[in-house]
């Protein structure tokens, strides 16, 4: 969905519209706040679903909450490869694999929009938008959807079914894995303790529908969407090599257990699993569903292309690693949470496999990652922390298996809950990469310092 707005007016539309909110915020817990909702300020930390604890505001009619998240970056990154052609300093004598050079400075801003209402009892409407974003500088909706807590039917049956169930249904963020739960989002940076989301970048919005069933800490959940982010009616094509013109819905699941055990000690473990056997015209999005971009701009990315120098929308992604599923494919991610005290640790394990529509076998590719954080002061609004990712993939057209890593050092500072500052040391390397691809002997290193608003 796309609107061509300008990012700035729309910035100044949405600082005067929320400028009264912010203001009451001071006095009255957040104004208009709807019920089983994540807030976009630090409360909103270690949140994944939202629970079924009954809410304390009771509902007195429809209510309208307005959010955002502002996100400023400065970088300085520095990167080379060693592949064959990557001779060159100007854009006309750049050879084929030449990289991106690379200056200190700032990045675009980042800014996302959020309308929530409480449409009935339990029952809320959201609307994300993403204002400006380094893959789309012009405003997109990033979805909508109904999430319902409550059913408006009477008797016990009901009453006690949805005491323990939540439904959701629309064009959304769909729940796979833990990591989503963590990343950055656009505008949205405040919930991710790094800079970066992971490698293998496992988040996109569908169109479709989950239910959630929660007791006594265990959770279990399935959903069907259909497997892309945005609509289509068109039938699947035939290639040369795949005659499989069906059209199957995606279906994902979920399970686990998020117990508190004592004050100080939280664990969290949960098993995901997305599958969907063909998609129309090579759809799928699951590693390429993000329309905001990556927060490390053009490193390891190729200056030039058809003789000219790439442009920022064209390179959006930079430091991720797609592995290019998009006919087939089944995906696994195991997580663990654990907070103790100040120390938080999440760990992620993910395996997948799948092919394009030119392909005949499926290829692999696996992930891994763990951080550990540090989070202290009396409102934990001050944070160290650090993350080894990597992952191992099968590429198609590539005959070794290739490998991507990377660790990062990150400090944070709540100057309010609203108002996060932090930064990030960072280095990744590019393995077994062919030297004729780019990306070969490749790696970056440097640091990048970022400001985050979210209310």
């Amino acid at each position: 969905m796309k609107r061509h707005i300008s990012p700035h007016s729309n910035l100044l539309i949405i600082i005067l519209a929320v400028a009264p909110f912010m203001a009451h915020a001071q006095f009255d817990e957040y104004y208009g706040r709807p019920s089983y909702w994540r807030p976009y300020d630090q409360r909103g930390i270690n949140v994944f679903e939202t629970t079924k604890t009954p809410d304390s505001i009771p509902y007195t009619g429809p209510r309208v909450r307005l959010g955002a998240g502002f996100t400023q970056q400065f970088q300085n990154l520095e990167a080379e490869n060693t592949a064959l052609n990557n001779g060159g300093n100007t854009v006309a004598t750049a050879e084929a694999n030449k990289l991106y050079p690379l200056s200190p400075g700032f990045m675009t801003a980042m800014a996302n929009l959020y309308v929530d209402i409480q449409l009935a009892d339990g029952i809320r409407l959201n609307v994300t938008s993403y204002l400006s974003a380094r893959h789309h500088n012009e405003t997109w909706v990033k979805g909508g959807y109904i999430q319902f807590d409550k059913l408006p039917f009477k008797g016990e049956f009901w009453t006690n079914l949805m005491k323990i169930t939540t439904i959701k249904v629309g064009h959304m963020e769909i729940n796979y894995g833990d990591a989503h739960f963590r990343r950055s989002d656009g505008g949205q940076a405040l919930y991710n303790p790094f800079m970066e989301s992971y490698i293998m970048d496992a988040f996109a919005t569908e169109i479709g529908g989950e239910v959630y069933v929660q007791k006594n800490g265990l959770f279990g959940m399935v959903g069907v969407s259909n497997g892309m982010i945005k609509g289509n009616v068109d039938s699947a094509q035939a290639s040369t090599v795949d005659a499989n013109t069906h059209t199957d819905p995606s279906v994902y699941l979920k399970a686990g257990i998020d117990r508190q055990l004592t004050e100080k000690v939280r664990v969290r473990v949960s098993g995901s699993y997305y599958h969907n056997s063909s998609s129309p015209r090579s759809g799928l999005t699951l590693y390429g569903g993000d329309r905001t971009g990556s927060n490390y701009q053009n490193v390891v990315e190729k200056w030039v292309s058809d003789g000219a120098a790439q442009s920022s929308d064209d390179i959006a992604f930079s430091g991720r690693l797609n592995p290019g599923f998009t006919k087939k494919i089944d995906a696994f991610m195991l997580n663990g949470f654990l907070k103790a005290g100040g120390f938080e640790f999440f760990g992620t394990y993910e395996n997948a496999k799948g092919r394009t529509k030119t392909e005949t076998e499926n290829r692999t590719a696996s992930q891994y990652g763990v951080e550990g954080v540090y989070r202290f002061g009396s409102a934990e609004n001050v944070y160290v922390g650090i993350r080894y990712n990597e992952v191992k993939a099968e590429l198609s057209g590539f005959t070794d298996e290739v490998n991507v890593n990377r660790v990062a050092f990150a400090a944070g500072w709540f100057v309010t809950k609203n108002l996060l500052l932090k930064g990030e040391v960072v280095n990744q390397h590019y393995k077994n990469f062919p030297d004729t691809d780019y990306r070969n002997g490749a790696k970056f290193n440097g640091y990048v310092i970022e400001a985050v608003v979210g209310f």
